[in-house]
Parts: structure tokens; C-alpha cells; sequence
């Protein structure tokens, strides 16, 4: 039986999704797919698309932006494998609507409660929830340190993200040009 609590990571079309997706398709559980995404524009509209037509029709779907933690417990059943897609869109509504943005735009110290309580929250969360997961979350710490306060924010928060997923996760899978390299786990040896 795979792990139950995988995190998959890579960078913007690495092929994080679709190696999710197989996983979650094999699985052998109902799927539901809880997508962070929203179609703030036509761009992300046509990849929310793109992502809707390749998932089988039989899969669930559940949308949550905001409070994940609350509606993974909702979901998540023995004989279900709930697929995440994405941390790094969920971070960023987070950031957006917690104002940590806007703290880090204006030079101040960022200070969100909603941030801190929400990833808080998944993270509680995580070892409790019955059935499998599949966390999809981008690495996005592997270039320059960001020169705007903002994405220097958003780079800082995602890397600890990712660290503090993979330290409660069974499975950490990094993908890069569509190969799977296993960095946590059975097959990576413990």
C-alpha cells in the first residue's frame, strides 16, 4: 500500500500534476481533487481548464482557498485519496488575503494571523486525516533571492511550507522535467 501522506514538489510544469494524478488514479480509493485555484483572469481560467479536462469524470472535485485544513477534514475518509493542487496557489490567497503582502509591500514587519493559524492548521491536521493524500506544492527556492519584499515573502513562506509538509509527510517526491526523484519514503530508503 503507498504512503499515506505524499508531498510532491518541483518546479512550474515539472510534471508535479500529472504524477499526482497516476498516483491518485492508482490508488484503488474514490479521488476528489481539492483545487486551490481561482480564475482571477483568463490565463489561469484556460489552465484551471486545461486541469479540469484531464482529470476522469468520476473524480470529485472540492475548492478551497482559504481554509484547508477545515475542508481536508471534511473530506477525507478511508476509502478516499484526496489530491491537493496547489500549496503554492493556497499560500499565495493566503498571503493576498491575510494582508502579509501588503505588510511586506509597505516595508513593515509582516505579522498574519491568518498565515501563520492556517498553515498551523494543515499541519496539526495532516497525521490525523484518515485515508491518502497527495500534496502538489511548487520549490520555488532554487533561483536568486528576489529582489521585490513581496516575492522575497512569498519564497521564504513556501520554502518553510515545504519543509514543515515534508517533515509530517510518508513520501516527498521531487519532480524535474517530468522525473520523479524520490526524496523521502520507501523507495528513497526511509
Amino acid at each position: 500500500m503507498p504512503p499515506m501522506k505524499q508531498l510532491i514538489i518541483g518546479g512550474a510544469r515539472s510534471g508535479k500534476s500529472l504524477l499526482a494524478e497516476r498516483r491518485a488514479a492508482a490508488s484503488g480509493r474514490r479521488v476528489i481533487y481539492v483545487a486551490t485555484a481561482e480564475a482571477g483572469d483568463d490565463e489561469m481560467a484556460r489552465r484551471i481548464a486545461h486541469h479540469r479536462a484531464r482529470r476522469p469524470a468520476d473524480w470529485g472535485l472540492a475548492e478551497e482557498t482559504l481554509y484547508l485544513a477545515a475542508r481536508l477534514r471534511q473530506l477525507a475518509a478511508a476509502d478516499t485519496c484526496l489530491l491537493v493542487d496547489c500549496l503554492t496557489l493556497w499560500l499565495s490567497n493566503l498571503l493576498l488575503t491575510g494582508r502579509a503582502s501588503a505588510q511586506a509591500e509597505a516595508g513593515d514587519a509582516v505579522d498574519c494571523p491568518l498565515l501563520a493559524g492556517e498553515i498551523g492548521a494543515l499541519i496539526a491536521a495532516l497525521p490525523q486525516l484518515p485515508g491518502q493524500l497527495i500534496l502538489i506544492s511548487n520549490e520555488v527556492g532554487w533561483g536568486i533571492v528576489p529582489m521585490h519584499p513581496v516575492s522575497r515573502l512569498f519564497a521564504d513562506e513556501q520554502g518553510r511550507l515545504n519543509q514543515r509538509l515534508a517533515a509530517v509527510c510518508d513520501q516527498v517526491t521531487l519532480v524535474a522535467a517530468g522525473l520523479p526523484l524520490e526524496l523521502k519514503g520507501l523507495a528513497a530508503g526511509g
